[in-house]
């Protein structure tokens, strides 16, 4: 059997590829749908759902490669003409439906890469090559983007897959031709077809079926961002003494080994400082469901972590006081239904009426009954960073 194309059979390339490919799609697309379904209550559940993740994702990049080579293969190859050219509609069909399918292998493994790189956190791909891509920066808008459209993509690629896998079929039972068969190893006795492929026509009705997809994941919110589901909380106008101008108020965890960071976007801080005493007090409430944390952002929200919808809110109360080496604000922090004793050290400058603060400290989860079911760190660890910037201007 030749390696390469003629004009009326496949190469043993050429039919390597496209076995393969089948090979790698019907083991994905299942190993998906698993891994979405599983539970994550636990570090076992999570670890195992980590590990069903990265085999997806790993083979997803291995399916994008295999995808380019077989794709520059084709374009240098001859490709048989088709056994019914007098079928006008037929044809047009499976070009359209080959189309469609070329494209998906491409922009299905595509976006979720993209997806993967744009977040942090939870599974990791499986090569020495680091989870980054060029010119893909951290940010939850290219996130939820590009999650969305590996949905759709993945839909088409299904629908693409069963219309082909039809055609085959069909040709195989009910035309009763060599169509199915000269796909398959070895030689295969065919007609000399005189047909020619028309690509034009099809691409460009592919490229509207991609189009129609896209509308109707978006009409139905596959583009929505992580936590979207949790009602957001409004809260009530500060008015103190300094008036924050900008600030973050950030964290950090630790997840299979990988740091994962996010911030919340919505809090309010009341501050009475006298810098003449270099004493004063604070009260910082902190809005939950506004918390961004890769990956993980859904999990982060449940009820086994913070909870939100049940507490959706965090309150760190605390005195003000300069010591030897800086500021410490000694209070309270309530998390859940949980009021801890803390001590945050911070550095505090004053120019011109700006204070400009910054401080840093470590949190044990479990003293807030976060992440009670992973009881030990295999999965999770106990200490989480939390770092706090601002800028106020005293009024």
């Amino acid at each position: 059997m030749s390696r390469t194309n003629s004009a009326h059979h496949y190469g043993s390339v050429t039919k390597t590829f496209h076995w393969l490919t089948a090979l790698l799609i019907l083991t994905l697309i299942p190993l998906g749908i698993i891994a979405n379904k599983l539970p994550y209550e636990t570090s076992e559940q999570l670890a195992q759902k980590a590990w069903l993740f990265s085999l997806h994702k790993t083979l997803g990049v291995t399916v994008f490669f295999v995808a380019l080579a077989r794709i520059t293969w084709a374009v240098t190859q001859t490709k048989p003409a088709g056994l019914h050219p007098d079928r006008k509609a037929e044809s047009w069909l499976a070009e359209t439906v080959h189309w469609l399918l070329y494209g998906s292998l491409l922009l299905v493994p595509l976006s979720g890469w993209i997806h993967h790189a744009s977040t942090t956190g939870f599974a990791p791909i499986w090569w020495p090559f680091g989870q980054n891509l060029p010119l893909v920066a951290k940010s939850e808008d290219t996130a939820a983007l590009f999650a969305g459209l590996h949905i759709v993509f993945e839909r088409v690629l299904a629908a693409s897959l069963i219309l082909h896998v039809a055609g085959a079929l069909k040709h195989h039972f009910v035309d009763k031709d060599a169509t199915l068969k000269r796909m398959w190893f070895g030689t295969t006795h065919t007609p000399n077809a005189t047909g020619t492929h028309k690509h034009g026509l099809p691409f460009v009705t592919a490229l509207a079926a991609w189009g129609i997809a896209i509308a109707i994941g978006s009409s139905i919110g596959v583009f929505a961002k992580h936590g979207d589901a949790i009602a957001q909380v409004a809260l009530e106008e500060v008015i103190s003494d300094w008036t924050v101008e900008t600030g973050t108020v950030a964290i950090e965890i630790t997840q299979f080994g990988n740091v994962v960071e996010g911030s919340f976007a919505d809090w309010t801080a009341d501050i009475d400082y006298d810098p003449a005493t270099a004493k004063g007090t604070t009260t910082v409430t902190i809005a939950v469901p506004s918390l961004t944390l890769g990956s993980v952002t859904d999990q982060a929200m449940g009820p086994d972590f913070f909870d939100a919808t049940t507490f959706p809110t965090a309150i760190f109360q605390a005195d003000l006081e300069r010591i030897v080496d800086g500021h410490l604000a000694t209070g309270t922090l309530t998390i859940r239904d949980k009021t801890v004793p803390i001590e945050l050290p911070f550095n505090l400058s004053i120019d011109d009426g700006l204070a400009t603060v910054n401080g840093q400290i470590e949190l044990n989860r479990q003293d807030f009954s976060i992440g009670d079911n992973m009881a030990d760190e295999s999965s999770l660890l106990f200490n989480v960073k939390v770092k706090v910037e601002l800028t106020a201007r005293q009024n």
